[in-house]
């Protein structure tokens, strides 16, 4: 970021009622956004997001519309892809016996229900297996593969095994391929493919991609290949939403081909094709057109539970169902979970949260561990930290001398290499991820320095150079123009995620008309700017915060108000909504 383009603190607000400084775009960013609106004829928001996307005027328009067809890589640039498409049309066509193993949250679940979906057009069965995170862990285990080799011809692990030599040394007796995107090291497993983009010997080009857009690859060339040999091929658009659902759920970063995957699987999702997502958004209660808010934190949270806290396949099977009554079945059951995976996490997130707090937030690195924690939570209770923070952050569970944690991290940091160097080092027993998440497990007697240590090689990334609570608003905005209009146009430059953040508006000086607490915790308010205009706003679970308080007890004070602008619909009928994040008096 040049000087002229660098943030400058917003609207004078250096210690809002959250604590947190606003910075907003500087004075070069806002002439770069004016030029590009006045040679596109874009509306400006659109163009604030794109300048903030390093989009040139020239790209507007491809980057406005990304579509598979432009984005695409070749399968066959990565490594072993020949090799696993290869031996998958083999068993296929010489009716073997398939295993798909896979991890069990949404990427694994979404990979293993792409690549059972692709087989079932073929017509053919596999074996699904999700080993039981708190029995088995992550990833294969020697028994399990041992297991499955003995009735199986091929086992295909997918969102996971790169790591996993001695699990893939036991499956003797069947061919093995891994299609995986967590971190690789410098050597392999033995099986007959490992496709990742995140091997040590690939380019890293394709880093970004989730596990399911790997499995999706290897599809497309199988297709071509069964087409070359004049053979009906699956239906691969029909699946693109199971690769946006995963996309999103494993906090990808929405860049290249991503764009595209989460932009045409939302189509594809809105068909309400696939029973188990169908079901799944019913549970939910879901009745508005599914966005990558809605993959990320109402579809994704539930069929993460069954691995959290419940039996690891439910998500997996969920996603792959063919039978409504079935999808719906297990939906409920995942929808359940995921209320009982609520109250877990809420214990241990202000447990940890008050630990970190002691500890200081202020560090490169914010971490917790304690006695008990239920392993299927921490990772979800590292996010909230991570999010609280701006820090990477680890939590981990305890239990007799060894402690299962999970971390996730923030733009710019990789934490997933940083802790491999970690176990690499012998301060953990194991570990490993990617950039933005990561899986760990520690003996009690090292925990103190493997979490110095880590706090060390993320420092060295950059970890805890930026404010820890900065926020930053892109535009400040008066509520007659929060229209339903500007939405949609703002949506233009969406999807929206990991590293494509969606815009943060500010209210400058507006009036707080009534505040009041709904549903659990709530805060639901309206404002306006004294000049007829006014607007709906909402704050989960901020009735009971300083937030809360503040703005319910207004007392006639005007503050400046910051959020994110959405669409509400409620029974039937649709308006606009600001889903408050922060405010800070107009004095």
């Amino acid at each position: 970021m040049t000087e002229q383009t660098a943030d400058t603190c917003f609207l004078g607000v250096t210690a809002s009622i959250t604590g947190r400084r606003w910075t907003g775009p500087g004075a070069e960013a806002l002439r770069l956004a004016e030029a590009m609106s006045q040679s596109t004829g874009l509306p400006d928001p659109v163009c604030r997001i794109l300048v903030a996307r390093v989009v040139v005027p020239d790209e507007a328009e491809s980057y406005l519309s990304p579509t598979l067809r432009s984005l695409l890589p070749d399968p066959m640039r990565l490594r072993d892809m020949g090799a696993a498409v290869e031996r998958l049309i083999a068993a296929v066509s010489g009716h073997q016996k398939i295993a798909v193993f896979a991890d069990y949250d949404v990427d694994g679940g979404a990979s293993a229900a792409l690549l059972l979906d692709w087989l079932r057009q073929l017509g053919r069965d596999a074996t699904l297996y999700v080993p039981d995170r708190i029995d088995e862990g992550y990833g294969p285990n020697p028994e399990a593969m041992a297991t499955l080799a003995r009735s199986h011809d091929l086992i295909v692990c997918v969102d996971c095994g790169t790591l996993s030599f001695d699990a893939i040394a036991a499956a003797k007796g069947a061919d093995v391929i891994v299609l995986d995107h967590h971190l690789g090291e410098e050597t392999l497993p033995e099986a007959v493919a490992v496709v990742n983009p995140n091997r040590q010997d690939e380019s890293g080009d394709l880093a970004h991609l989730p596990a399911a857009a790997v499995v999706f690859l290897v599809l497309v060339e199988a297709n071509r290949r069964l087409r070359e040999q004049g053979k009906p091929v699956p239906d691969l658009m029909g699946m693109l939403d199971l690769v946006a659902l995963a996309t999103v759920a494993d906090v990808a970063p929405l860049v290249g081909v991503n764009r595209a995957f989460v932009r045409q699987g939302l189509t594809v999702m809105a068909r309400r094709a696939r029973p188990g997502l169908a079901a799944l958004a019913d549970v939910a209660g879901l009745d508005a057109p599914p966005s990558a808010y809605h993959l990320g934190f109402i579809l994704g949270p539930r069929i993460n539970a069954g691995g959290r806290i419940g039996r690891a396949d439910l998500g997996a099977r969920c996603l792959s169902a063919v039978d409504p009554q079935e999808a719906r079945s297990l939906a409920e059951r995942l929808d359940q979970l995921n209320t009982e995976r609520r109250e877990v996490e809420a214990a241990v997130r202000a447990a940890a949260l008050a630990q970190a707090e002691e500890r200081g937030l202020d560090a490169p690195l914010v971490w917790a561990a304690a006695e008990g924690w239920h392993p299927g939570v921490v990772g979800i209770v590292a996010a909230r930290l991570k999010e609280a923070t701006n820090r990477p952050a680890v939590v981990i569970g305890l239990d007799g001398d060894e402690g299962k944690g999970s971390g996730r991290s923030v733009a710019g940091v990789d934490l997933g290499h940083a802790v491999q160097k970690l176990a690499a080092e012998g301060l953990l027993l194991k570990g490993g991820g990617h950039r933005m998440a990561a899986g760990l497990t520690v003996a009690r007697d090292q925990l103190e320095p493997a979490m110095a240590r880590l706090g060390e090689l993320l420092a060295r990334e950059g970890a805890g150079a930026g404010g820890p609570r900065d926020l930053r608003v892109d535009a400040p905005l008066m509520p007659g123009a929060a229209t339903p209009d500007l939405i949609n146009e703002i949506e233009a430059a969406g999807p929206f995620g990991q590293a494509a953040p969606a815009p943060r508006f500010a209210f400058p000086n507006v009036a707080i008309l009534h505040a009041k607490q709904v549903g659990s915790g709530h805060l639901k308010l309206s404002f306006g700017d004294g000049l007829g205009a006014r607007l709906d706003a909402i704050a989960f679970g901020a009735f009971d915060t300083d937030l809360g308080q503040r703005l319910s007890a207004h007392g006639g004070a005007r503050f400046h108000l910051a959020g994110r602008l959405e669409i509400n619909h409620w029974g039937g009928r649709q308006s606009v909504q600001l889903r408050l994040e922060d405010a800070a008096p107009a004095d």
